[in-house]
């Protein structure tokens, strides 16, 4: 997908961070933005950032699986159209297992999985029918390995590695790409705003927003990898890009190497 100049993109969790950087960089490039999360008010806040075009707010909550159909009915009944599903709403928890309640758990497989599986399986008849359609998803490096602290959102992003891998295979025939982006340590909001063992906001910064990657740059290496329809592209500093490849090769070091990294 190298042209974006009067495409459609949907994205969900638009009100902020990753979804709202995102949305601004493809309308640059000429794009028609679909603006979906649960605030309405940031949504609006997104949409003063976007350059020129026919896009439209449409506010989602990925725990109301119900009110799906409606909303895709309401996507092709006013383009007729959807090049690109950017897969972005979620959350993320930070709490040790033995302090995390299932009904957090339960939550994050909710809005991270459910959710995202289930706006997809609802999209698939309509990209079917298209000479081609593409899928981006936001997931982590945490879908690579589990790391202390995100038990819940390790879960919920290797579930969604298995499923999307599964439809990469399924739906190639029916010309749908997938694309997984992993990102790692990037400067947004989602520490602040992940859960913690009770369910409260956990409202503090962890130091790997800290010393992360800019929103926007990690934004334009995700574009590049939709770009070259790469089935996973992973985005870090240093070593992280590399921590796969030293898994698979090393995996007791590998395991030491976490050990010495303590939240």
């Amino acid at each position: 997908m190298k042209n974006f100049d009067n495409k459609v993109v949907w994205i969900t969790g638009a009100s902020s961070g990753i979804g709202r950087e995102m949305a601004i960089q493809l309308s640059k490039r000429g794009a028609h933005i679909i603006l979906s999360a649960r605030s309405e008010k940031g949504l609006e806040q997104t949409l003063k950032q976007l350059n020129p075009g026919n896009h439209l707010i449409l506010p989602l909550d990925m725990e109301v699986i119900d009110s799906f159909p409606k909303k895709v009915n309401q996507v092709f009944e006013k383009y007729n159209q959807l090049d690109l599903m950017f897969h972005n709403a979620g959350i993320s928890q930070r709490s040790y297992i033995a302090d995390t309640t299932l009904e957090v758990d339960k939550r994050l497989m909710d809005v991270n999985y459910f959710g995202t599986v289930a706006l997809t399986k609802e999209l698939l008849p309509h990209l079917r029918k298209q000479t081609q359609s593409y899928i981006a998803v936001n997931s982590s490096l945490g879908a690579k390995f589990g790391f202390y602290e995100r038990s819940a959102y390790a879960a919920s992003k290797f579930a969604l590695h298995g499923f999307f891998e599964t439809l990469m295979l399924e739906e190639f025939e029916n010309n749908i790409g997938v694309s997984m982006l992993c990102a790692v340590g990037i400067k947004t909001e989602i520490s602040q705003n992940a859960l913690d063992g009770s369910g409260s906001k956990y409202g503090k910064e962890s130091a790997l927003q800290e010393d992360g990657i800019d929103v926007d740059t990690c934004v334009a290496q995700m574009i590049k990898g939709i770009e070259n329809k790469m089935p996973e592209v992973i985005i870090g500093k240093g070593m992280q890009n590399h921590s796969v490849k030293i898994k698979a090769l090393f995996p007791k070091l590998f395991l030491k190497m976490l050990r010495k990294n303590k939240p």
